[in-house]
């Protein structure tokens, strides 16, 4: 067997679940290949927990049955804080490791293997935190295969406590099934506690927890029997997560430090300490992409925000759309009074208008300037949803501008509201003025999101946190504008000489108006008592501690500052093998020319290399294969989509949220149509579509409003009729803003806000190499009134009967659990939906949905 070049990039961070897929059936066109005969007999999780730093490996066993060779598949959940530090493979005995390459090496791998048409494996944002990355690889008839990933992450201490979570969908039951997680702590554990859905039923008898001294050990050792018994489990075994919650004790207030192998990490939490009383701003986008349920979440955790504040707090709201209104102009004392009063002004907050974001956190800074609070702490905290579209719309001056009125005095966080805001704006805005930028998802609990972000900061007990250390070298960040209760300050630095026989510590810092330090001194020559295996934690702490804030620093540096930077992050992301932004993982497996790719996407975007087409594939390239139960014979009964994830004839398929339910559904409508996308006849409103000759998307989309109003867009530009005068934009130009007498239209980038009356919809212009297709979707129609056409259903309901059957509209409807691109947004994140026919959720044949003119 020849060595091919296969080529997998693992980039980003990674988290425990893994699959070798037992998949049931490949959909090739029309033609169905007979079940896989899979079996994972052995997956084991081990995570090692040593002082916050946690190093898990994960390792799956897998056998091949059949008396012919065939791919099998693994999937593995990353999260987005921890590094891939290892992936091995072993076939036949011979084990094939990953090894990490700048990103620009791998790259001509990655172009011969798109050359010659291989697949490109793909990593894609599944959630809040985590990202999905598959692979496959050729196992011979009646062989083996052993998949080995491991991956690093130091656990975050966030309102008192730390987080471990491991979720696993092995998606069949497995013999040899185990969760060792081993945490040891040095100073005790002051508490622990596993929850999670796999901790729920018949499997919370599988979890062993036990405690001595500085040491915890959790286990999860569940039966077959008892892995098709927790919440979400069934016939095909597991699938869920444990959620391993702990903090330790803290006697010493001057912190925990620990040395090894020339290496040391300072851990400083203090808790008893006085609170220092704040000085919040809050800045609300209102404008109209914030309409509905966005604007009515926010309104919701103001709410509660507002009465969690402390007497002694001040606090000040600022609104704006294209017009920024201020509550007060002065900040205000946290009395009931003036608490009462801004809920009222909270409560009549309504959408409008555009986004002038430049304005508004200037007016946050200017509140802070005349009313300075001595002995307090400020923050200014920004919510918005989009990009900025009115006055200053240069990203690049509005942080500058922020920049120089700020001045380091204070910190800003930004908060971006669903996937349409820029957050890599929002990100260096943030880190350029000592703060985070932090994503609020649009879900049903985005109020609690809202709340949950203000609790960790809500507590300030420390300012102008300056630690100090003699004799070490190579720091991480030593200097902190704030301290929050619940948190934690972790530094780590290299012991420059060998000899020396203590490292001492100082902290000065400012403690409600008084200045305060901490003092201590601890001797290098203190064994830790840790597994031989894991010895070098600390120094790997420091490795991963470094990279991740020279990561940071990159973002904001220009010029040979920040190539010297990047360098430097890069020189210890290949020291140290891990996966970053910066880095590749490449493997060869033992396939003839087989090459697979994945790179890490960005927050709230899939990756920018697209899936090249293969014989079979789904669910983002790795040929995730669905089986169909037949169920109760019911009449009448909608038989399964004829389409797979690559179907036979070119679709568009749209999503459709379902009323009650988690899962959406999605069905596919065959191009080329023209389309009657949404109509109401009462308010004279139509938008139909015409959709790309034969790939996904729309060349044209046409809006009509009453009698005189007409809007076109094509895939170049925007034209739009009053009747009397006629305007014509071009994607890409500077932006515009339309409002008058209720139809307001926003151009930015590449995208098109249109309000017409009371509906609201946002056409996205998608550039994918050289496709180039418009894709529509609904913000806002009226309440009560069913609107026609393809886009016509806010939502639906459903019922799941049994295996893959849906009872829908009364009728039992055949799905298939598939994943699709969701273009109604520009990162178009891939979402997970039950594909149904077109007839079963929208009531009728597609040609009662085309039109004859646009």
């Amino acid at each position: 067997m020849t060595r091919p070049a296969l080529r997998l990039i693992l980039l980003g961070f990674f988290l425990i679940s893994a699959s070798s897929a037992p998949v049931k059936k490949i959909f090739t066109g029309k033609e169905t290949r007979k079940t896989q005969d899979v079996n994972i007999y052995s997956f084991y999780i081990n995570s090692t927990v040593t002082s916050r730093y946690a190093t898990t490996i994960i390792t799956s066993r897998v056998a091949n049955r059949l008396n012919e060779s065939q791919e099998i598949f693994f999937e593995v959940k990353i999260p987005k804080n921890a590094f891939i530090s290892k992936f091995r493979m072993t076939i036949d005995g011979k084990s094939y490791d990953g090894v990490v390459k700048e990103k620009a090496d791998a790259q001509q791998q990655y172009s011969q293997a798109v050359s010659r048409g291989q697949s490109a494996g793909l990593i894609k944002s599944v959630g809040r935190t985590l990202e999905e990355f598959k692979t496959s690889v050729n196992v011979a008839a009646l062989s083996k295969v052993t998949f080995e990933l491991t991956y690093e992450e130091l656990l975050k201490r966030r309102l008192g406590k730390y987080e471990l979570l491991i979720n696993a969908q092995p998606m069949q039951t497995v013999a040899d099934f185990k969760i060792d997680v081993h945490i040891h702590e040095k100073p005790g554990i002051s508490f622990l506690e596993v929850t999670g859905g796999l901790s729920t039923n018949d499997l919370a008898n599988a979890i062993k927890t036990t405690r001595a001294d500085s040491d915890a050990w959790v286990t999860f050792y569940p039966t077959r029997e008892q892995q098709t018994k927790c919440k979400d489990c069934d016939k095909n075994g597991l699938k869920g997560d444990l959620l391993i919650t702990y903090d330790v004790e803290r006697q010493n207030p001057n912190g925990e430090m620990k040395v090894s192998n020339g290496y040391f990490v300072h851990n400083f939490a203090p808790s008893d300490l006085p609170r220092i009383a704040k000085n919040v701003v809050f800045i609300i986008d209102r404008s109209g992409s914030m309409s509905g349920k966005k604007i009515e979440q926010t309104r919701l955790a103001l709410l509660k925000i507002l009465s969690d504040l402390s007497e002694d707090d001040h606090f000040g709201l600022i609104t704006f759309d294209s017009r920024v209104d201020l509550w007060k102009r002065e900040l205000l004392k946290a009395t009931k009074t003036n608490l009462d009063d801004a809920k009222s002004f909270v409560r009549r907050i309504t959408d409008r208008g555009a986004t002038d974001i430049n304005a508004a956190v200037l007016e946050g800074v200017n509140m802070f300037k005349r009313q300075p609070q001595a002995g307090s702490a400020s923050i200014l905290i920004l919510l918005t949803d989009g990009d900025p579209t009115s006055g200053e719309t240069n990203t690049e001056r509005i942080m500058s501008n922020v920049r120089k009125a700020i001045g380091s005095k204070f910190p800003l966080y930004c908060l971006g509201f669903g996937y349409d805001v820029n957050f890599d704006f929002l990100t260096k805005m943030s880190l350029e003025n000592n703060g985070v930028a932090r994503r609020i998802y649009e879900d049903s609990d985005a109020d609690l999101q809202l709340q949950g972000f203000y609790d960790e900061v809500a507590v300030p007990l420390l300012t102008d946190i300056q630690l100090n250390y003699i004799g070490v070298s190579n720091l991480t960040q030593t200097n902190f504008a704030l301290y929050f209760n619940g948190s934690e300050i972790v530094v780590s630095g290299q012991i420059t000489d060998n000899n020396v026989e203590s490292i001492s510590t100082e902290v000065i810092a400012i403690s409600k108006g008084s200045k305060v330090t901490y003092q201590n001194t601890v001797t290098t020559k203190d064994v830790i008592d840790v597994p031989s295996e894991h010895e070098d934690f600390v120094e790997r702490l420091w490795a991963y501690l470094t990279v991740k804030q020279l990561l940071d620093k990159h973002v904001l540096l220009e010029g040979p500052e920040k190539e010297a930077v990047k360098n430097e992050a890069l020189k210890l992301s290949l020291k140290y093998q891990f996966v970053t932004s910066l880095t590749s993982m490449v493997v060869t497996k033992p396939q003839e020319g087989d090459v697979e790719v994945a790179d890490k996407p960005k927050e709230g975007k899939e990756s920018h290399r697209p899936p090249v087409s293969r014989y079979y594939e789904s669910e983002a390239d790795v040929g995730m294969i669905y089986d169909y139960d037949e169920g109760p014979n019911m009449a009448p009964t909608y038989g399964a989509p004829t389409q797979s994830a690559v179907p036979a004839v070119p679709n568009n398929r749209f999503l459709l949220p379902a009323d009650g339910q988690p899962k959406p559904l999605c069905f596919d409508v065959p191009i080329p149509h023209k389309l009657k996308l949404l109509q109401d006849s009462a308010l004279g409103f139509s938008m139909n579509g015409e959709s790309m000759a034969s790939k996904a998307g729309f060349q044209q989309i046409t809006i009509h409003y009453k009698t005189n109003h007409h809007l076109t867009i094509n895939t170049k530009s925007i034209n739009y009729n009053d009747g009397q005068n006629n305007v014509q934009y071009l994607w890409g130009q500077k932006r515009f803003l339309h409002n008058y007498e209720g139809i307001i239209l926003i151009l930015r980038d590449n995208k098109m806000d249109v309000t017409f009356g009371n509906i609201s919809v946002v056409i996205v212009l998608h550039k994918k190499r050289k496709d180039v297709f418009l894709w529509p979707a609904v913000r806002q129609q009226p309440k009560d009134v069913t609107l026609a056409g393809i886009l016509g259903k806010d939502k639906i309901s459903y019922e799941e009967i049994q295996g893959s059957t849906l009872k829908i509209m009364d009728n039992d409807v055949k799905a298939s659990w598939d994943e699709m691109t969701d273009y109604r947004s520009a990162s178009a994140p891939v979402v997970r939906c039950w594909l149904v026919p077109f007839q079963a959720v929208m009531n009728g044949e597609i040609s009662d949905f085309t039109v004859t003119h646009m």
